[in-house]
């Protein structure tokens, strides 16, 4: 069903004056994002109609843009992504990680995204392996999925990195699967400090590479001089790494992937009104006790929209990655020893679900097959229903 208001009529309503007001300070990766949701859906993009089988019940369904920042179009796109990741999964208990970078770095990330965001993940994924493959810690050679996030629950910029880590991993020279204890992955101090060292020098090779491009309030930290002072609290500050509880089983693992991994700044189901003193959505106050964290928050629609393009990827830019035992040239030797180790049956290749050839859902009335009879292209609208057929007043993505 759709929500009452979408980050689409937020665009639409207001998105023509927000580009007039801000010529020439929109990227073009901002620019198509806010024009790939406005038509999102739409006829501008085409579509077809369907009718059912049973009963001629009929409907429209307009074309999704499939942008990733689009908050219609993830659900597919998890969907299809949760399925190649689903054999995967090992057997194992599976730990959450997560690596957050301290404000004064996120003020550079914010001019700097692209390179900032990777080094964000390359330090963290290596702090990970580093640690893990440390005889004094778990001796092991672990496989890693990481997922970038550049939001906090009120669309401020706040990047971090969510890693899903099998519990234990392959010894050095292939002999045996090494199990980490049921509650416990590797000591967060000890990852917080790595991450920060390893970070921060390669933070400051960036710099003194002539890479990064500072504007505004922090034009300055272009000196040498000005940016290392910059940092100077950071490298005496303890750096956030968060590990949670261990997911209670594979099931639980596929869930929270389904939830975190095609994840954009703000889902349509958290907007509650758009009127004249501007959008008004739900976060969560992680100040506050979890029972009161809910709350309500009203931002300026200009605000809104400029919070939301802050999130914006570089393109080409890869938000989920994968490491360790888990990184694509490996990966399917790798599970395969892991699997061999953990003394577990190999998924057989032929082993595929039987998934039926019409994937539209069922007619809403009957619960018939829905079969494609017209498709109508770009800005065209279909002809009209077939004679003697009934509309269900809406459409489908």
């Amino acid at each position: 069903m759709r929500a009452s208001i979408e980050v689409a009529d937020i665009f639409r309503t207001a998105g023509p004056a927000y580009r007039a007001a801000h010529a020439g300070h929109l990227t073009l990766q901002q620019l198509k994002v806010m024009s790939a949701i406005e038509h999102c859906r739409t006829a501008a993009l085409g579509g077809h109609v369907e009718a059912c089988e049973d009963c001629g019940q009929w409907r429209i369904a307009y074309n999704s843009c499939r942008n990733r920042h689009c908050p219609k179009c993830q659900g597919a796109a998890a969907r299809t992504w949760l399925a190649d990741r689903e054999a995967d999964l090992l057997p194992v208990g599976y730990f959450h990680v997560v690596f957050t970078l301290p404000a004064e770095v996120a003020d550079i990330a914010f001019h700097n995204k692209a390179l900032v965001y990777d080094l964000l993940f390359k330090a963290a994924s290596e702090t990970m392996l580093t640690i893990a493959a440390d005889p004094k810690h778990l001796g092991a050679r672990i496989g890693i999925t990481a997922v970038l996030h550049t939001w906090g629950s009120a669309m401020t910029h706040h990047p971090h990195v969510h890693m899903i880590v099998p519990g234990g991993g392959i010894a050095p020279g292939g002999s045996r699967w090494i199990s980490s204890r049921p509650d416990f992955l590797l000591p967060v101090r000890v990852l917080g400090k790595l991450f920060r060292r390893l970070f921060l020098s390669r933070l400051v090779a960036l710099h003194d590479a002539g890479r990064f491009a500072f504007f505004g309030a922090i034009a300055h930290l272009a000196e040498r001089r000005a940016f290392l002072r910059h940092l100077a609290p950071v490298r005496k500050k303890r750096w956030v790494v968060y590990a949670k509880a261990p997911f209670a089983g594979p099931e639980a693992v596929l869930a929270y992937l389904s939830r975190y991994t095609h994840r954009v700044a703000i889902s349509n189901s958290r907007l509650i009104r758009l009127d004249e003193s501007g959008v008004t959505f739900r976060y969560k106050d992680y100040r506050r006790e979890s029972a009161d964290r809910q709350q309500l928050m009203t931002l300026a629609t200009d605000e809104f929209i400029r919070r939301f393009l802050l999130h914006v990827l570089p393109k080409g830019f890869h938000r989920i990655r994968h490491c360790g035992l888990l990184a694509g040239s490996a990966r399917k030797a790798s599970l395969a020893l892991a699997r061999e180790l953990l003394n577990v049956a190999v998924p057989s290749d032929d082993d595929t679900t039987d998934e039926p050839d019409n994937f539209r859902p069922p007619c809403p009335c009957c619960g018939g097959r829905m079969i494609v009879i017209e498709v109508f292209e770009r800005w065209r609208q279909p002809r009209g229903p077939p004679h003697g057929s009934r509309s269900t007043g809406s459409s489908t993505p």
